[in-house]
């Protein structure tokens, strides 16, 4: 068994992260003990889409270009020096021309690293015989998309390839479209020679991916208690120390800023995984219901008791397609009733608009959005009572047509001097109508399709295992948490007693909330029920409200996990919300009052 721990650390979490990162992880390696790898994520679904229209006019792009310019070519004399091995899923739609981009640079230094590329999730070229299946979308069972409005056809692939590539020597090991973790779960594979059986270990290395995947998340960033992280401009990249039996040490650079504590982890944790005990990846389906963290040090958290089931039978295919059009403008207005002047400016922009969609003979617009940021519009009807001095106001709609969008910009820039008193705004120009990138998900069978690794010219097939179909039913669930809850109760706001960290899953919104102490979580348990958390968002939630929540008990960390359904306006590129990814929602609930005993209350200070 290999006994040496692997440094694996995370230099990007989006297309657009700092550049600045993975200088910084070098840094830290020169002088307090290289890391072994960089892994970096670019990959989301509207990113797919930009990328695959990018290839569309130009074929040899369609990845992300600044993983070579900033990333790599900057730094590749010192990766080569240090010997630190590079897993990126910058590859997008074309991992092969980011390959070549990539050799070029590297044989224009004079450098000898080996690159390879991961291939076969692409399936755009099989648009018409996987329309010809009938698939249907696996959560709103919507019909297969119409073929000339596809962008993208992707499948999620895992780990093994990546392992095999780094197995055949390969220094950079570029991908297309893979789930966020498999890019250190391959890693851990080659390492440590993890098998597929190895379920608990296979566990571990995806959390540990997931810990690293979005980078500064981990370390301090989007944090609740973000007065304790100090110095943004530095704040660290995540740094995960893996044994063998898949246990690791979460960490950042020394003498950067940010923080790594049980908080900033357990967020990053809970971010975006829906049912914790069915973490669905192409490799292992896991449990992070019983993950433990421990503050082991200063910057230094402990995680363990990740566990895994066998790999699931199908992989998630996701495809991007083009759907309507969408425009919108953010204004800003201040002085006595604000808010009210902004809403009567809101109605005649829409009065306007329509006005002209009729003497051009279009039709009206088919979804609108008005929000008064400032005068509490994201807590809902009842919270914007009163006057408010200072609001922006977001004023956006979709339309069949971009010309019903260019009507709307057009008519909301010319009604600037009928408006009532205190408009104002920044950023000149108006807007331009963009297009609706829409996502539709399937799955497919393992067997639809090979992944492949590309090195020195050679194809090599890594098929998958045919897997295991999931059986939700039979997994058992932790027991309710037992609080003795008295008469003697006193409210309090849920942030004194939790984090929570928030994000999106198409039109589903994730919502984890972590106790900050065990004998606080029954207290939260009994107040947050699905009913109570279903009317928290019932102004945001466009399906029956209650059946839209689902609560998922986390006992390892203390937590719950919340699912929300249809609850983001569609979600991504196709919502016209000011916050489409539910990025706040988390915060939306930490104000929510939770009874909790007298003794609790005044330990508290309240």
């Amino acid at each position: 068994m290999v006994e040496k721990t692997l440094r694996i650390a995370g230099a990007s979490g989006f297309w657009g992260d700092a550049s600045h990162s993975t200088s910084q992880l070098l840094k830290d390696g020169s002088s307090s003990g290289k890391v072994d790898f960089i892994v970096y994520d670019y990959l989301a679904e509207i990113t797919m889409s930009i990328m695959a229209r990018a290839r569309a006019k130009k074929p040899e792009t369609g990845y992300a270009l600044d993983f070579v310019s900033a990333a790599m070519k900057p730094n590749l004399k010192e990766i080569a020096r240090q010997g630190v091995r590079i897993v990126s899923n910058a590859g997008g739609v074309n991992p092969q021309a980011c390959a070549e981009a990539l050799r070029a640079v590297i044989a224009e230094q004079g450098l000898d690293l080996q690159v390879a590329c991961i291939i076969g999730d692409d399936l755009l070229d099989q648009g018409e015989q996987l329309a010809g299946q009938q698939h249907a979308e696996m959560f709103s069972a919507e019909p297969f998309p119409e073929l000339n409005k596809i962008a993208s056809i992707n499948a999620y692939l895992g780990a093994f390839p990546v392992a095999l590539a780094l197995q055949q020597g390969a220094d950079i090991v570029i991908t297309g479209r893979c789930v966020d973790s498999a890019v250190t779960l391959g890693a851990c594979i080659n390492h440590f020679g993890w098998g597929r059986d190895d379920l608990d270990q296979l566990a571990m290395g995806s959390l540990a991916g997931h810990i690293l995947e979005c980078g500064p998340q981990a370390t301090g960033g989007n944090f609740t208690d973000w007065e304790l992280v100090e110095n943004l401009e530095t704040i660290g990249y995540p740094i995960a120390e893996i044994s063998a039996d898949g246990r690791f040490l979460c960490s950042k650079p020394a003498g950067t800023g940010g923080l790594v504590s049980v908080g900033t982890v357990a967020e990053q944790m809970v971010y975006e995984i829906g049912d914790p005990q069915a973490y669905i990846l192409p490799d292992v389906v896991c449990d992070f219901s019983q993950v433990k963290l421990e503050q082991v040090g200063e910057n230094l958290v402990s995680v363990t008791g990740a566990t895994g089931l066998p790999a699931p039978d199908k992989y998630k295919v996701c495809t991007t397609y083009a759907d309507q059009w969408r425009g919108g403008h953010l204004l800003s207005l201040y002085g006595i009733d604000a808010n009210r002047k902004a809403e009567k400016l809101a109605a005649a922009i829409f009065a306007a608009s329509r006005r002209t969609l009729q003497l051009y003979g279009l039709p009206d617009f088919s979804e609108t959005s008005v929000e008064v940021i400032g005068a509490e519009s994201q807590y809902g009807a009842a919270a914007q009572m009163g006057s408010y001095r200072e609001v922006a106001l977001k004023v956006a709609a979709k339309h069949p047509d971009a010309a019903g969008i260019g009507i709307l910009l057009k008519e909301m820039t010319g009604l600037g001097l009928a408006t009532p008193p205190g408009l104002c705004g920044f950023a000149g120009g108006r807007p331009k109508p963009s297009p609706i990138v829409r996502l539709f998900s399937f799955e497919l069978p393992k067997g639809a399709l090979t992944p492949q690794v590309e090195i020195n010219g050679q194809l090599l097939d890594c098929p998958d295992t045919q897997g295991t179909a999931l059986n939700l039913n039979t997994i058992v669930r932790p027991a309710a948490p037992q609080t003795a809850i008295t008469e003697d109760l006193v409210s309090v706001p849920l942030v004194a007693l939790a984090y929570a960290r928030s994000g999106d899953k198409g039109d589903k919104s994730n919502i984890g909330i972590i106790a900050r102490r065990p004998e606080y979580l029954g207290y939260i348990y009994a107040a947050l029920t699905e009913q109570a958390v279903a009317q928290r968002f019932a102004h945001f939630i466009q399906s029956s409200a209650v059946e839209s929540v689902k609560r998922y008990l986390m006992p390892g960390c203390h937590g719950i996990n919340f699912l929300i359904d249809d609850v983001l306006g569609g979600g991504g590129m196709a919502s016209l919300r000011n916050d489409a990814q539910g990025k706040g929602y988390g915060q939306l609930l930490l104000d929510a009052q939770i009874p909790v005993s007298a003794e609790i209350s005044t330990q508290l200070g309240y």
